[in-house]
């Protein structure tokens, strides 16, 4: 796990057929800019890579030919068996003195390359203006806050929108001046260009882009007025944000604002692709509403005409959710295409048409948050993390990030499931089978930080047995081509090696790592979510759930009592169980902009946090004892307890009716009762310490045994004790449902994993 992988399976079977009777695919969640503490080196030359078309770098697993003369010593690429000279710099390389990139502890290896500096990172605010004073107050505090977290270089600018859109001319210091859009209409980019003017010189055409640099002269310059570095024009910005004023169309008590996110959107990205291409660049849509007016509208002006919910989506009739979301992915694609990133913050107890727009962040590896308000400490804090710096100061995101894959012959890459979008990229490291954002072995990523997690998913190339060699293994390579925040560009590569086990043996069934399985099975069950029926994506996880069972438990065929799973296995069912209740495919209760924000959470976040997701934990503290983690089980709602229920989007403190009641009659504030005081203070501690370093800021809520937000935990256990099966006296909470338990689950799987006909 030190160089940021967690792999599903930890041996590998030698042929296609075996690897698919394993029933999880062999896959890995890879998180490429991990830190890695003491091993975190940045090497201040440029990587050796093998000869074309290979293009391998140097990695612990080459063989280095020592007997070659000293001036053209050799290494054999593991990939490719090519041998390849090394280059003058490592004419000193021998057993005494050999490079990082060589070392067995140095898997990962991160590489300063010799370009010229990118220019500073842009950050494109896009303010929505159909907002109530106070949210509007608060949006603008946090964005005047905001500017002080900036690099003083950084290029910013400035666009709102409510029924028209308008771009900030920050050049233009002697009064505020803009350039105004209208709501309603559809802007090409040549008209975009035109209006701001960013035209080319003379209508010639424009020349390839070198990563970083700046657009065709005349497009860079135009655009010098609206991004400027906030150490020239933070005094204007500040002025504009403290003076601008609330969307001044009048609306209707029946209708909704009119707002125009659609076309503000587009002039930003037309603003960006004409005048800074290639560029590390950051769009930060702010969204107090639905769109409702001109392009990519979500729902009609008129309040009579609800919001599409779930229900609508499955029936086809949400009029303009096809429409709109086909407008917003043509929109993401042209700002992936330039390696730029949008964020998404949305401020408001009603939808705002994240669903249609998820593709912009999806597609970038933006930021996606999703509070009731902008006066939410959710938005403030989240917001302000994004700006979180590293030891020497600098902004822990990159910018413009792909990502390659390279494997030995013996396997191959299926597809990748996370934000990201295909480079087309098709090499002989590409598998027949395709999963998830298959057919390339590299991707682009845009923006990136030391969070940002891929899945990534493989498949055996040989389609018959072969016998296994000692110390046949398969390697893979990952490279990461990034922008630094500093400007610098850099290469980050992680080499690894599994070895080829025979199927017969208990190599393979040791080496299963069942968390990493859990989430990467998640993956793919969301991906499938997306197009799929959710009672077909249900049926295909428990038939993939029962075949693993058959597979590697130890049973007698039709006898569900001697069914055994290994402590390899264990765990997987109960994760499946809480997978299939979870909100990522269960939409009962949810709005479509919320499944598309846990979506989206899930498919960016490590194996930890992800398990957290599925699986939420529960601390119990009483007076008995010390805190102590707690089965996610109705049997641990007690009276006499207090619970602490982390489920990643809430911390929830959750008061037993006994402690309730003590706290009520203050006993808590007399000095013999100093125990009560600090068992009632002992888990605020502990969630402090959960919201410390989470992104986004989970929403934190306090509540008693019977209050209306016990739902949030009552939802989530596993309902040993039910209404109906609930006897008077016995231990825990029945819980008001008709879901099964995990224990008759547990059963089910059992009958069906050890019956000969199924």
């Amino acid at each position: 796990d030190q160089d940021g992988i967690r792999l599903s399976w930890n041996e590998w079977p030698s042929s296609r057929l075996e690897a698919t009777r394993m029933v999880v695919p062999i896959g890995c969640l890879y998180t490429p800019l991990k830190d890695r503490g003491e091993l975190n080196t940045l090497l201040q030359y440029e990587p050796v890579f093998c000869k074309p078309p290979c293009r391998a770098i140097l990695n612990p697993y080459c063989q280095i030919d020592v007997r070659s003369d000293v001036r053209t010593k050799l290494w054999i690429c593991p990939f490719c068996l090519q041998r390849n000279p090394f280059p003058p710099h490592y004419k000193d390389i021998g057993p005494n003195s050999i490079p990082p990139e060589l070392l067995r502890e140095y898997t990962t290896t991160e590489y300063v390359l010799a370009k010229p500096p990118s220019l500073p990172p842009i950050f494109l605010f896009v303010v929505d203006t159909c907002l109530d004073e106070d949210d509007l107050k608060a949006l603008k505090d946090s964005l005047i806050a905001s500017l002080s977290l900036l690099p003083q270089q950084a290029l910013v600018g400035l666009i709102t929108y409510g029924t028209m859109a308008q771009v900030h001319e920050l050049g233009y210091s002697e009064c505020p001046k803009s350039y105004v859009f209208r709501g309603s209409k559809d802007y090409a980019l040549k008209q975009i260009q035109d209006m701001l003017g960013l035209g080319l010189m003379g209508g010639r055409p424009a020349q390839p882009m070198r990563p970083g640099q700046p657009g065709p002269g005349n497009a860079s310059a135009g655009a010098q007025r609206f991004l400027m570095p906030v150490s020239q024009c933070e005094f204007t910005l500040t002025s504009i944000l403290e003076q601008l004023q609330r969307d001044p169309w009048p609306v209707d008590h029946d209708k909704r604002p009119l707002r125009c996110t659609g076309t503000a959107l587009s002039v930003a990205v037309g603003l960006l692709e004409s005048a800074f291409p290639n560029t590390g660049a950051r769009i930060f849509l702010f969204v107090g509403g639905a769109p409702t007016e001109g392009p990519g509208l979500v729902v009609g002006p008129e309040l009579k005409e609800p919001i599409r919910s779930h229900h609508d989506l499955e029936k086809d009739v949400a009029k303009h959710a096809k429409k709109a979301t086909k407008y917003y992915e043509a929109l993401a694609r042209r700002v992936a295409d330039k390696g730029h990133v949008v964020d998404i913050y949305a401020g408001c107890l009603d939808q705002v048409g994240l669903m249609e727009m998820k593709t912009l962040v999806t597609y970038t590896n933006g930021f996606m948050i999703l509070s009731d308000s902008f006066n939410t400490v959710v938005f403030k804090q989240s917001f302000l993390r994004v700006f979180v710096k590293d030891a020497d100061d600098f902004l822990t995101m990159g910018f413009n990030a792909s990502l390659e894959v390279q494997t030995t012959r013996e396997i191959k890459v299926c597809g990748l499931i996370g934000p990201a979008v295909s480079a087309n990229k098709k090499t002989a490291s590409v598998g027949e089978t395709e999963i998830g954002i298959g057919g390339t072995s590299a991707w682009k990523i845009c923006g990136i930080t030391p969070k940002t997690t891929v899945g990534l998913f493989f498949e055996v190339a040989s389609q018959q047995q072969q016998v296994v060699q000692p110390n046949n293994r398969g390697l893979v390579q990952f490279v990461t081509l990034y922008q630094h925040s500093s400007g610098q560009f850099r290469c980050r590569v992680t080499t690894i090696a599994r070895n080829f086990a025979d199927p017969s043996g208990p190599e393979i069934a040791a080496s299963f790592d069942q968390e990493a399985a859990a989430v990467l099975m998640s993956r793919l069950a969301v991906f499938k979510a997306e197009s799929d029926d959710i009672a077909d994506v249900l049926r295909w996880l428990d038939r993939m759930l029962i075949r693993l069972c058959q597979k590697f438990a130890d049973y007698a065929k039709d006898d569900p009592g001697s069914f055994r799973l290994s402590e390899k296995f264990s765990i997987y069912p109960q994760f499946m169980f809480h997978l299939r209740r979870s909100q990522f495919l269960q939409v009962f209760n949810n709005s479509p902009d919320e499944t598309a924000y846990y979506r989206h959470i899930l498919n960016r976040e490590d194996v930890n946090n992800s398990l957290i997701m599925i699986q939420p934990t529960l601390m119990s503290y009483t007076l008995s004892g010390p805190p102590e983690p707690v089965l996610l089980d109705s049997v641990s709602i007690r009276k006499d307890a207090i619970l602490l229920l982390d489920t990643f989007f809430h911390v929830l403190i959750w008061h037993g009716e006994t402690i309730h009641s003590w706290r009520k009659a203050g006993y808590h504030e007399q000095p013999d009762y100093a125990n009560l005081k600090a068992l009632l203070e002992a888990p605020k501690a502990d969630a402090q310490d959960l919201l410390m370093d989470r992104f986004p800021i989970p929403r934190y809520i306090d509540t008693i045994q019977g209050g209306s937000q016990a739902r949030f935990l009552l939802s989530k256990v596993n309902p040993s004790t039910t209404h109906a099966s609930s006897q008077y006296g016995a231990a825990g909470a029945a819980i008001p449902t008709d879901d099964v338990s995990l224990q008759v689950f547990m059963e089910h799987l059992k009958k069906l994993s050890v019956s000969a006909s199924s």
